[in-house]
């Protein structure tokens, strides 16, 4: 056979193997690609398409694996350097991640797919200002794509066009009206955001028995309008509807956030040690969530020597790392554990170099990933000059305030949002490790409550700035139109001056908290 004619059999097998794929067809793509391969090893797009197949089936190391194989044949195909970034975060090797995604726009990518993916990998890598532009170029090469527009909605939310988001959220829903967490995420951006036939559009499809994930986000979308309008008898409802089935299935117990807790006050010996790495930068802003983390993280990083960073996990993926635990969780009772017998200063150095280059242009860094809490002494070990500013805030309103809020249903760790009576409990044994490490931990550990903030901006702005060693600067108390990206869910509420609608919102649902009332007085939180 000439060299033309393999050649054009080649190409039809890939051809026929990129259909298979597309088909699911993973056997039948495996078995052309390997035939590809045996005719000539150096085809990329048969290993790349391999790749593809092991990520599919979850295996992201050795899709990993397989795309460097493909790149050591081709350099030029933006496409695999985007999809060498979405295994790099399935690896949780954000740093790594981030630097593929940015070789790939390099390259110049035209698909929509590999675009989006682009997008996808900044986003979960912290860099969310740098994610829009390839969102929007999908949505361009691709229009007719539902998610694309979801996805350059949350880009635009996180950057603060709510305008545009809401607006991208509309035409995700005029493309799959059944698309729910775009239902959610347009009733946050918008005050009464729903026409009456669009409510009626949510309810037709709650009474059609839709998954628990749409049943939980449909029941959201709804609860925040009602909010708003002041019907907060209806509003508590459909929250109660809309986590009823995930509260009944979650397989996590409580015992499981119990077993985190005591594995974590067990590690507060560790903190007199102090002998890790000596970086001043990283500010740690923790507590629980939905209690003034990111209007404090605001406040500082308006302030021209600081920069942030965002929600991390890197520390307790440098904590995992260290201690190589085979447990699946990167935060469990094991690790923590284990943390002990790790180098200190290596996890502190490790930790650091992990936010690079995101960070180091600016003499601080915040990162405001609230679980940390859960880490404070390692970390007082690991980065001895590091300052950590531990956000507390009144119990029932930081009860209600978590279980209004629809966390990520793929994110363990919030689950017990799902029940009311377990986020109350969670909150005592959070009160309970505040207090330890009030108590044990040295001068670079501080406590602000969220109400002080609010009826004492200027007073507690001064305080944290010199508390993490910075100058006073006025831009401080401009934070309202400091254009940093927010992705959390006090995306819209940041973007406002001070205001006190949040402080004992708890009052309006008195009757519905009542037997929360009783659980935090009987633990003496209240």
């Amino acid at each position: 056979m000439s060299s033309s004619a393999i050649a054009s059999n080649m190409a039809a097998w890939l051809r026929e193997a990129q259909l298979a794929l597309n088909r699911r067809e993973f056997k039948r793509a495996h078995e052309l690609c390997l035939a590809i391969l045996g005719a000539d090893p150096k085809q990329a797009p048969a290993l790349f398409l391999l790749a593809m197949i092991a990520a599919e089936h979850g295996n992201f190391g050795k899709a990993l694996e397989v795309i460097d194989l493909a790149l050591a044949r081709d350099v030029t195909k933006p496409e695999y350097y985007a999809q060498r970034g979405r295994c790099l975060i399935a690896l949780h090797r954000p740093r790594e991640a981030f630097e593929a995604a940015q070789r790939a726009l390099s390259l110049d990518p035209t698909g929509a797919l590999t675009l989006d993916t682009i997008g996808v990998v900044l986003t979960h890598a912290g860099a969310h200002a740098e994610a829009l532009e390839p969102f929007r170029r999908a949505v361009e090469r691709d229009p007719a794509k539902a998610q694309y527009h979801y996805n350059r909605g949350a880009a635009e939310q996180f950057i603060g066009d709510f305008e545009r988001a809401a607006e991208s959220y509309r035409r995700t829903l005029a493309i799959d009206p059944k698309h729910h967490r775009a239902w959610s995420a347009l009733a946050q951006v918008s005050k009464a955001p729903f026409t009456p036939e669009e409510v009626a559009e949510i309810e037709r499809q709650l009474a059609a028995g839709p998954s628990e994930d749409a049943e939980l986000q449909l029941n959201h979308a709804l609860a925040k309008p009602a909010e708003d309008l002041g019907r907060y008898a209806d509003a508590f409802r459909y929250l109660e509807r809309g986590k009823r089935r995930k509260r009944a299935s979650h397989a996590r117990s409580f015992a499981a956030h119990e077993a985190l807790f005591d594995a974590a006050a067990r590690t507060a010996p560790l903190a007199v040690e102090g002998h890790g790495f000596d970086s001043t930068e990283p500010i740690f802003i923790v507590g629980m969530p939905r209690t003034g983390t990111t209007l404090v993280e605001r406040i500082l990083s308006s302030h021209p020597a600081v920069f942030s960073a965002g929600e991390l996990t890197n520390f307790a993926l440098a904590v995992k790392r260290a201690t190589g635990t085979p447990s699946n969780r990167v935060l469990d009772a094991e690790t923590l554990a284990a943390a002990a017998s790790v180098d200190a200063r290596a996890v502190g150095a490790a930790y650091v170099d992990s936010t690079r280059p995101r960070t180091g242009h600016k003499p601080r860094f915040i990162d405001k990933m609230p679980l940390n809490f859960f880490y404070a002494a390692l970390i007082h070990r690991a980065l001895p000059n590091a300052r950590i500013i531990c956000l507390r805030r009144n119990a029932l309103d930081a009860c209600l305030s978590n279980y209004r809020q629809l966390f990520s249903t793929a994110f363990a760790y919030y689950d017990y949002a799902f029940d009311l009576l377990d986020t109350g409990r969670y909150y005592v044994r959070f009160a309970a490790l505040a207090r330890l490490w009030r108590d044990t931990i040295p001068a670079n550990y501080t406590e602000v409550r969220y109400e002080d903030v609010v009826d004492h901006t200027e007073r507690e702005a001064r305080r944290l700035i010199d508390f993490c060693g910075l100058d006073w600067d006025p831009r401080c108390l401009a934070f309202a139109s400091n254009a940093t990206p927010v992705a959390t869910a006090s995306s819209v509420q940041v973007r406002q001056p001070i205001y006190r609608t949040a402080v004992e919102r708890w009052r309006h649902y008195e009757k519905e908290l009542e037997p929360l009332r009783h659980l935090l007085n009987d633990a003496g939180v209240l």
